[in-house]
């Protein structure tokens, strides 16, 4: 299977992983158990993760731990896997470590075959129930649109929904993207929202991301046949909780100068992982990949998307459509345009807003 085949089913595979992934029960661990988990978890590290020298420390640190007795008290694989994930965050300072029961998981190899239809079917549907990670789609007061998205579906399933949710947005005067929610997902879904927000026809090349285990590079570009175009003001709103595939369409956006980022910095993880089964139903993620901005020749990984507009995330929103307001006011060329444009304003500052009237119009 080529790097590009081999990452897309990573890729759907990894961003439905974490919210599909049960056991039937959990599994109970003696010391044997825990002990063959943790040689085939350092293996695994050893063989797979981005950082070597990093890797090597790690394992022989959870190695230890385990022949000291330090996992004594995790009695079952949810709670081993547990532990394990904190260890594997903290030792390596990688926010991109994880774990998750998952009975079925069956790890993928290069020379695996594609995903079955009826497995890519279960993966489309999960994306569907889920909206396509769009949470909620509206235009605020001032004709300003604001679209909120938890995470970064595989491309062929969300794509189509992108572009629908951009077509609502096409004659709103500005944008607010809010992805103070969102955990990560697909860069491939990352690079076609984005090309929603540059001329028609351009290519921009935006990450390259190296795959450590087997040497090789694949380019994430803008999609040339991706529409419709929008070309008003954007905004994005960031928190500590914005990670991974979230943070790099921030990262993206302010690299590009396209946008205006708002809120807090983000989590910090720019390493792509690969999912690894270790045994007992256990299955860990592990950062396979490391990912380079063209523009800036590095990339966010432990220090975050710092914004434009540093505040509170909880009130990133209102700082944003506040801001927003404020330019339209300056530009409006209608007197009773800035009129209303300067009520709005007032409403949003005093985080105020219209209640809706349902009587019949010209009633009391």
């Amino acid at each position: 299977m080529s790097l590009r085949k081999l990452f897309v089913a990573t890729a759907v595979a990894g961003a439905l992983l974490s919210f599909s992934a049960v056991a039937a029960e959990d599994t109970v661990l003696n010391t044997t158990d825990r002990a063959a988990v943790v040689q085939t978890l350092v293996t695994k590290i050893n063989a797979n993760y981005i950082e070597p020298a990093v890797a090597e420390r790690v394992g022989t640190a959870i190695g230890r731990k385990n022949a000291e007795g330090g996992y004594a008290s995790a009695t079952s694989a949810k709670a081993f896997s547990t532990a394990l994930a904190k260890d594997l965050r903290e030792l390596s300072n990688d926010k991109h470590f994880g774990a998750v029961i998952d009975d079925d998981f069956r790890e993928r190899s290069a020379a695996a075959e594609p995903p079955s239809a009826a497995r890519i079917n279960e993966w489309r549907a999960q994306a569907e129930r889920q909206g396509y990670g769009i949470e909620k789609i509206e235009r605020l007061p001032g004709n300003i649109g604001y679209i909120e998205l938890r995470n970064f579906g595989p491309t062929e399933f969300v794509g189509p929904a992108y572009s629908a949710a951009m077509s609502l947005m096409a004659g709103t005067d500005a944008l607010i993207v809010d992805l103070r929610r969102n955990g990560g997902g697909s860069p491939a879904s990352v690079a076609y929202l984005m090309s929603h927000f540059f001329p028609l026809g351009s290519e921009r090349h935006l990450i390259d991301m190296y795959h450590g285990p087997s040497g090789e590079t694949r380019q994430f570009w803008t999609v040339r046949t991706a529409g419709p175009r929008y070309d008003k003001p954007l905004y994005v709103l960031t928190s500590p909780r914005t990670f991974s595939a979230g943070e790099d369409f921030s990262y993206g956006i302010q690299a590009q100068k396209r946008g205006t980022l708002v809120g807090e910095t983000t989590g910090g993880g720019s390493n792509p992982v690969g999912w690894f089964a270790i045994g007992q139903g256990i299955v860990i993620a592990i950062p396979t990949s490391r990912t380079t901005n063209i523009v800036t020749k590095t990339n966010w990984e432990h220090v975050g998307v710092k914004p434009d507009i540093a505040v509170p995330a909880a009130q990133a929103l209102q700082a944003a459509h506040a801001a927003i307001l404020r330019k339209l006011v300056s530009s409006a060329k209608d007197a009773t345009e800035r009129t209303e444009l300067q009520r709005l304003l007032a409403l949003v500052e005093k985080g105020e807003s219209e209640k809706p009237v349902y009587t019949l119009r010209g009633e009391p």
